[in-house]
């Protein structure tokens, strides 16, 4: 129980939700749109060359940059989990499914604190808000079973996933209050999202608790890595070789700042350069060196 309640007094402080009347404020904006597709466009700059530099014909260093010390005194924690989550976008979110060792309680929640971190072994790195001691559902059930299955959000589902962030107490399955559809998995025994597009079965390889600098002695933070022991791809996203995934038909969902969730519904492609073919130019040539002024 104080767990829980320290978990609710940190969600206070954060505020995540700017608007006392979010439901008025979702009255006034425009309806989702069904009829925005993925579709490729054109760099901002096509014509963009080697030594250029930024596409905006320098208007980006007219403006002052404005340092911040993430432990100055009177600053709290608080402030920089806002700041974070509101710089580094769109990140992607690792819905996550658990069970508990016993089988007798299952779990599925939202982190955006994931990413792939290597592709042989297939390895995902989750982070946690919480130490060992205090550890919210998710983290308890994978550190006790030791399997997991990242469920990519897309967007037919946004609703139901972001409903699994309610702070129900441990034993409640989120599952049951979405409506969303367990499937059975092939390496774990926790189910996977059978909505979800893309999933990837896990095991636990090893964690890292975090200590708060602010406040020496306190654990504020867990590392989990997880290995890939199996993929399922819808069959209409995935290509003959099985290795491309339509970003069309997966829709995924990232998270942005506070409560706002981004979609990806454009790209661009830009090839890689090659130097040895740029290095040839005669016109680059002064461009090839160790360092640049200021440096």
């Amino acid at each position: 129980m104080a767990g829980q309640q320290e978990r609710l007094d940190a969600e206070a402080t954060i505020k995540r939700n700017p608007h006392p009347d979010f439901q008025s404020v979702q009255d006034e904006r425009p309806n989702w749109r069904n009829d925005v597709e993925w579709n490729f466009t054109k760099t901002r700059e096509p014509n963009w060359k080697l030594g250029q530099g930024a596409n905006d014909g320098g208007e980006s260093l007219k403006k002052d940059h404005v340092e911040i010390d993430p432990y100055a005194e009177g600053r709290p924690a608080a402030y920089n989990y806002k700041l974070l989550i509101s710089g580094i976008i769109p990140r992607p979110i690792g819905f996550v499914s658990t069970r508990s060792k016993d089988g007798e309680s299952t779990n599925l929640a939202p982190f955006s604190y994931t990413q792939v971190i290597n592709h042989d072994p297939p390895l995902f790195v989750i982070g946690f808000a919480a130490s060992y001691e205090n550890a919210k559902d998710t983290l308890k059930n994978l550190m006790e079973s030791g399997e997991c299955v990242i469920n990519i959000i897309s967007e037919h589902f946004i609703e139901a996933a972001n409903a699994t962030s309610i702070n129900a107490p441990y034993g409640t399955s989120e599952w049951a209050l979405t409506g969303l559809t367990p499937a059975p998995s092939a390496t774990v025994k926790c189910s996977r999202v059978k909505e979800s597009i893309f999933a990837i079965e896990g095991k636990l390889m090893e964690t890292k608790e975090f200590e708060s600098r602010a406040t020496p002695g306190k654990k504020t933070g867990v590392m989990a890595i997880i290995e890939g022991t199996r993929f399922w791809v819808r069959e209409d996203a995935i290509n003959e070789e099985r290795n491309l995934i339509d970003p069309g038909i997966l829709k995924p969902m990232s998270r942005l700042g506070g409560i706002t969730y981004g979609r990806t519904t454009e790209g661009m492609e830009i090839p890689r350069p090659e130097y040895s073919q740029a290095s040839e130019r005669e016109e680059l040539k002064d461009l090839v060196k160790p360092k640049v002024a200021g440096q």
